[in-house]
Order: structure tokens, then sequence, then C-alpha cells
């Protein structure tokens, strides 16, 4: 199977996978720095940012991977996203660890790589009124790597058959932007972000007001 074949399998398998590991029953409430940070989907600006609602830290081991994808994707669940863009934020996630990782680290599996979320609230479902679901998410990854040329970062067409470049292609096929920066004082920032469409349908794993309750979550 070639390289390119291979990608796309691997974009489908991830994409329709989530995991159902619950990450908790809180529901997010942006504070109204970040609403105008990033009101009405607009690109994202360089400068100081907001306090994330959720940063992680992990290293860099593959072993951690599947335990990050299933909290993307219940992450994104919470927020109101559609299955589909679930699916894609956990892959996203994903593919820039593994960049992280075999790239920027040279595989090795003690350097700390950080992973810091963004939520911008919306308006309530009438469906769903526990549920807020969220207008975009979006997503830094930070890490301790070489700097590297940030021109030389780039995507590459999928029937070229050599290794490399399979990555941010993926990313920036399932993210609506993507953004590459040298943080300083050492290390690389990537940080990404995914819009949630008005009349997107919620996730179907999206919990109900009732399994919030019986679950003894806050609404």
């Amino acid at each position: 199977m070639g390289p390119a074949r291979s990608a796309r399998r691997r974009h489908r398998t991830l994409a329709a996978r989530g995991g159902r590991a619950g990450i908790g029953r809180q529901q997010f409430h942006p504070s109204p720095a970040l609403r105008q940070t990033m009101n009405n989907g607009e690109p994202i600006q360089p400068g100081a940012a907001p306090a994330p609602q959720l940063k992680l830290q992990v290293l860099s081991n593959p072993l951690f991977l599947s335990g990050v994808r299933e909290l993307v994707y219940q992450l994104a669940v919470r927020l109101g996203f559609p299955d589909e863009a679930c699916g894609q934020l956990s892959l996203a996630v994903d593919e820039a660890i593994c960049n992280v990782i075999r790239h920027g680290y040279q595989r090795a599996h003690d350097r700390p790589i950080w992973i810091s979320f963004f939520a911008d609230g919306g308006v309530a479902d009438p469906e769903h009124p526990a549920v807020s679901p969220t207008s975009a998410l979006r997503i830094v990854i930070e890490d301790e790597a070489k700097q590297v040329d940030l021109a030389s970062i780039r995507s590459r067409n999928l029937e070229e058959i050599r290794p490399g470049g399979l990555g941010v292609h993926i990313i920036k096929e399932v993210m609506d932007e993507v953004r590459y920066e040298h943080r300083h004082p050492a290390g690389m920032r990537l940080t990404m972000l995914k819009r949630r469409l008005p009349d997107a349908p919620l996730s179907p794993h999206t919990p109900s007001p009732g399994r919030l309750s019986s679950a003894g979550g806050t609404p």
C-alpha cells in the first residue's frame, strides 16, 4: 500500500474513531476576553491570549497518544461539535503530536509537549438546553524542540512517493486555520482553529440534559 493511500486510510480510521472515555461533565463558560478574541470567527491574530479553559502537559511518548485522542474527541463532543468534526479535531491533534515526536524531538520519549484548548461559547441548542455549543475551538500545541524555518513547514502532494509532509497536509485539510510560529525562548508553537457551523448537528454522543443530571454534572 502506497503512502498516499495509507495516509488516507489512517485519516478515515482516526476520524471515525472517537474514544468513549468521559472527561467530566462540567460545561465550559468562556470569559468575555476569550469571546472577544475569537469573535465572529475572525482569523487568528498574534499577541497575548487569554488563559485556556484546559491545558495539558504530556511527554513525547507515543504511549499517550490514544489517551490524548480520546480526550480531544470527548471535549469536542461536550462543546457541541458534530461527530465528524470531533473526529477531525482528534485527528489533527494526533498528527501534530506525532510530528513533534518524530521530527522535533527525534523520537525521544521524555520531552514535554503542551496542549491548550480555548473554546468560544455559542447559543444553546433548544433541544439540548443543558449543552451550549461552541462556535469555535482553538488548540495550541507547544514544544521545546529545535526551531525550524517556518517556510519549510508545508504539506506535499499526496501522490509523491516519499516520506514526510503527510501530517501537515492532513492538519490543513481538517482544520479551518493553521499557523506555525517560533516559541520563545525555544521551541515551536502550532495554533489550529476549527469552527462549528451554526446549523451543524450535535454529535449523537453529546449528553442530553437527563444524562447530565444522572451523572451528577452541573448544567
